[in-house]
C-alpha cells in the first residue's frame, strides 16, 4: 500500500507510516509528526487508515444464504452468537462480502472500538479502520507471517489471520494449518531466517520463502484492493462534522437566513399592494359596467361588455342586427309609401322577419330586390290585400 498512509499502535504507542515510508515509522509522540500526519490527512484525495491491532479482534469467514444477505446487518450478532464467549452486546460486528455466498467478519469489543476512538480524536480523516493482518500481502494459496520482536502477525486469507505472542505462535499455526487447506507457499518477514522458520509446522517448513524486513517492508507489497474489511461500521461508522461546519458556516448561514426574511417581507408588502390595486380595479370596471347595464348578473364585466359592443357594431362573431336592420331599413324606406308594421329578430340564425305594408305587389316585390342589392337574401313567405294596401312577409337574413 504503498500511496496509503497507515497509523498502527505498536507497544502501546501510535506511530504512522507515511506513503512510500522506510522501514521505520514516524512515532506521534512527537510534535512534528503529529503536524505532518495532519497535513497529510488534510490534503484532497488522501489516504490513510488505522491498522486495527490484531491481538484485540478476531476475523472470521461466514457462508451467508442470498435469502440473508439483506437482513445481515441486524442478524450477524446472532449468527455468531454461539462462536463467542462474550456478551454480543459488548461486541462490535464488522461484514464486508468476499463473494456470492461468504462474508469477511471482523469482531473485537466495543470498549476497544472506543478506545482507539479516542487515541485518534486528534487526528479526523481515518474513515478505514482495517485489522492488522489484513494489510499484509495475500496471494491465494499463500500464507504470510511477519515476526517483529516478541509478537507475529500472520495472514491465511482473503479475510482470515491473528496476531500472537510470539511463544504461542507454532501452536496456533499447527491449529491453523489443521482448520484450513495447507497453502502452497509460506512468505516469511523476520531477522532470523532459522528461528522464524521454526515456528511454522514441520510440513511447511520447506514452504517457506524467507525475507528480511518487517511489517512496514512487507506493507509495501499489499495492493489497496486486498483489503476488504472496514471496522467502521453501525454505531462507528464516519459521521458528517456538522457541528464543525455550522462553526464555519454559522456567519454566512445568519447573512442569508436575514436576506431571505427581507425578501420575503418585500415580497409580501407587493402582494398586498397588488391585492388592493386589483380589487379596486375590479369595483372600478363592474360601476362601469353597471352605468351602461344596470341589470343583470355580472360573470366576467369585460367580456359581457365586448359582446354587448360587438353585436351593437354589428361585428361578424355576433348577430349584427344594427347592420341588418340598417340596410333593411334603407331598402324599405327608399320606397314612398312602404312601411314595416312588425318585425322578429331571431338571434340564433341572424335573420328578420317582418311584415310590410305597401301600395301594391310590385312595391313589395321593388323591396325585396333592393335587400338583395344591399348583400341580403330576402325570401317573400306570404302576401295578402289588406284594403287598398298590399301585406307581405319577408324573412331576410345574410347571404350564405
Amino acid at each position: 500500500m504503498q500511496s496509503v498512509a497507515i497509523i498502527r499502535l505498536v507497544g502501546g504507542r501510535l506511530a504512522w507510516y507515511p506513503p512510500g515510508a522506510g522501514e521505520e515509522p514516524a512515532w506521534l509522540d512527537a510534535a512534528a509528526a503529529r503536524e505532518a500526519l495532519r497535513a497529510t490527512l488534510a490534503q484532497r484525495g488522501a489516504r490513510a487508515c488505522f491498522a486495527a491491532p490484531a491481538a484485540d479482534l478476531r476475523l472470521v469467514t461466514l457462508a451467508v444464504d442470498p435469502q440473508e444477505r439483506r437482513h445481515l446487518a441486524g442478524s450477524l450478532s446472532f449468527m455468531l452468537e454461539d462462536q463467542v464467549a462474550q456478551d454480543i452486546e459488548q461486541l462490535h460486528f464488522a461484514a464486508a462480502p468476499l463473494d456470492r455466498a461468504h462474508y469477511g467478519v471482523g469482531l473485537c469489543t466495543v470498549r476497544k472500538m472506543t478506545e482507539w476512538q479516542a487515541l485518534l480524536a486528534d487526528f479526523p480523516g481515518l474513515r478505514r479502520w482495517v485489522p492488522e493482518p489484513l494489510l499484509l500481502p495475500w496471494q491465494r494459496g499463500q500464507w504470510c507471517l511477519v515476526s517483529e520482536g516478541g509478537a507475529v502477525l500472520v495472514r491465511t486469507g482473503e479475510c482470515a489471520g491473528f496476531g500472537i505472542e510470539r511463544a504461542t505462535a507454532p501452536v496456533l499455526l499447527a491449529a491453523a494449518l489443521r482448520e484450513g487447506p495447507a497453502p502452497q507457499a509460506v512468505i516469511v518477514y523476520g531477522d532470523d531466517q532459522a528461528a522464524d522458520t521454526a515456528l511454522l509446522p514441520e510440513p511447511l517448513r520447506t514452504l517457506v520463502q524467507w525475507r528480511r524486513g518487517n511489517f512496514c517492508t512487507a506493507m509495501l507489497l499489499t495492493g489497496d484492493a486486498g483489503v476488504p474489511l472496514n471496522l467502521l461500521q453501525g454505531r462507528f461508522m464516519p459521521r458528517l462534522p456538522l457541528a464543525r461546519w455550522w462553526r464555519q458556516w454559522r456567519a454566512v448561514a445568519a447573512v442569508l437566513g436575514v436576506t431571505f426574511a427581507l425578501q420575503l417581507l418585500a415580497t409580501y408588502a407587493d402582494y398586498r399592494r397588488l391585492s388592493s390595486e386589483n380589487r379596486e380595479l375590479r369595483e372600478a370596471v363592474q360601476e362601469s359596467y353597471r352605468s351602461a347595464y344596470p341589470s343583470g348578473a355580472i360573470v366576467d364585466a369585460e367580456k359581457q361588455l365586448r359582446r354587448q359592443l360587438d353585436a351593437l357594431r354589428g361585428a361578424a362573431q355576433s348577430s349584427g342586427f344594427v347592420s341588418l336592420m340598417a340596410r333593411v331599413g334603407a331598402a324599405v324606406a327608399a320606397r314612398p309609401g312602404t312601411a314595416i308594421s312588425s318585425i322578429n329578430y331571431n338571434d340564433q340564425r341572424g335573420e328578420i322577419r317582418m311584415h310590410i305594408l305597401a301600395a301594391d305587389f310590385e312595391a313589395v316585390e321593388q323591396v325585396r330586390a333592393a335587400m338583395s342589392q344591399a348583400g341580403l337574401q330576402a325570401a317573400m313567405e306570404s302576401s295578402s290585400a289588406r284594403g287598398e294596401q298590399v301585406s307581405a312577409r319577408l324573412r331576410v337574413g345574410e347571404r350564405s
